[in-house]
């Protein structure tokens, strides 16, 4: 184990070149591009033994060269964002449709238009039924650990895993990082054995067409697999902290949560702002637990309700939404809470690489702690003036400051 104060973007590159991928498919999109460009020069120098290289012309060709290199029987690793995620969506599908092992970071950005590089989380959620393991990180430490347990879970359960880590927020701040020794990956992560490839040995042919006379069972052998990942990712995440000591992975992470009433549960790098405005809380006498949903794909409905407990309120700290429709994660944890009493909420916040500060999860609490919550959705951290600026020439209305519920919204833009 060594510790380095480097950029995050380069200590995934050497956690996912300790996994010794055999290729690694490159096309260049902010906030992922320095992961790429660190292994392309690991490979260069030699660093990087025995891997092959590719440069290609988008990220459709990313997505569709692993998938190849993969039903080879090789290792294989690639990384995109944003738009670069929905130009590969189609091959993404028939990567996870094939069963193949390939692991790829998502560094989250929003996906435009309005054009916009920052980070939040709807790139990765959008994907959320493409078949693909997906797990999240809070921390550059996370990230570093899930991409090497993720080689492994994707290989025991035969598909793809995306770790989807905040862009920007993570993958270019530098902080202190424990990378572990080849010698301890090599003890975690064996030699890549595929189970079904390509060879001209043994000639099958895969990506047949499937009709209606066996697709529904395809599809629940896919899911039987996507469930049974569950207890892999508890196993593996089990033997990665006996090896190397790091406290990463897992399905979720409890954060003072015991005798807790309220709850908060995040995706990603919001998680560390929010642990650190709990400890200021809990100062004040006001005790809040957190929840840090590290899997999305599979959805840990067992484990999110036992971390839940006899709370009596939930509040999903949400950077992303469902046009139409309100929070993405919220419906997951209501199911999830199914019998129970408590009541689950979404504060949606973060969009567009708005940061979320101590101040804005305080707010959040607090909200929630007076019984302010008077639907399920709530608009969180508005800019008044910027919204202001467009309804009131265009629509004639004006929201006052503040959060605003999804009901008020409907209910003021009806009236307009």
């Amino acid at each position: 184990m060594s510790t380095e104060q480097i950029e995050g973007s380069l200590g995934v590159a050497k956690a996912v070149s300790l996994c010794k991928p055999g290729v690694v498919c490159a096309y260049p999109i902010s906030p992922q591009t320095h992961i790429v460009e660190n292994l392309g020069k690991f490979v260069k120098s030699g660093a990087l033994k025995h891997c092959e290289y590719l440069n290609v012309e988008s990220e459709f060709a990313a997505m569709s060269v692993a998938i190849g290199s993969s039903a080879g029987g090789v290792r294989t690793y690639t990384a995109t964002a944003s738009q670069g995620l929905l130009f590969m969506a189609e091959a993404v599908y028939s990567a996870s449709g094939l069963g193949l092992p390939i692991v790829m970071t998502v560094a989250s950005r929003a996906i435009g238009g309005p054009i916009n590089i920052w980070n939040d989380h709807s790139d990765s959620l959008s994907q959320r039924d493409s078949g693909w393991l997906q797990l999240f990180c809070e921390s550059n430490q996370d990230a570093v650990d899930t991409h090497i347990m993720a080689f492994k879970i994707a290989e025991k359960v035969g598909l793809p895993v995306m770790v989807c880590m905040d862009g920007f927020v993570l993958t270019h701040a530098f902080e202190r990082l424990n990378l572990p020794s080849q010698e301890q990956v090599d003890a975690f992560l064996p030699k890549y054995e595929p189970r079904e490839f390509l060879t001209p040995k043994e000639p099958i042919s895969i990506g047949s067409m499937v009709g209606p006379e066996a697709f529904t069972e395809v599809r629940l052998l896919q899911q039987r697999k996507m469930l049974s990942s569950l207890q892999v990712i508890e196993d593996v995440t089990k033997e990665y902290r006996e090896i190397t000591g790091q406290h990463s992975g897992g399905l979720l992470d409890c954060y003072n949560c015991e005798n807790a009433d309220l709850k908060l549960i995040i995706l990603g790098s919001s998680v560390g702002t929010a642990k650190d405005e709990i400890d200021r809380l809990k100062a004040q006498g006001i005790n809040v637990g957190l929840i840090s949903l590290k899997a999305y794909r599979p959805f840990p409905y067992a484990a999110l309700k036992a971390a839940v407990g006899n709370s009596s309120q939930v509040v999903c700290v949400e950077r992303a939404f469902s046009f139409g429709a309100r929070g993405i994660i919220c419906p997951e944890v209501k199911r999830a809470l199914e019998g129970t009493s408590t009541k689950v909420c979404t504060a949606l916040a973060g969009l567009g690489g708005r940061a979320i500060y101590g101040s804005t999860i305080n707010g959040i609490v607090k909200h929630a702690l007076d019984g302010k919550f008077k639907d399920e959705f709530t608009w969180f951290d508005i800019d008044t003036k910027v919204l202001n600026s467009y309804t009131r020439n265009a629509l004639g209305i004006t929201f006052p400051e503040g959060p605003i519920a999804e009901s008020e919204l409907e209910a003021t833009l009806l009236r307009a």
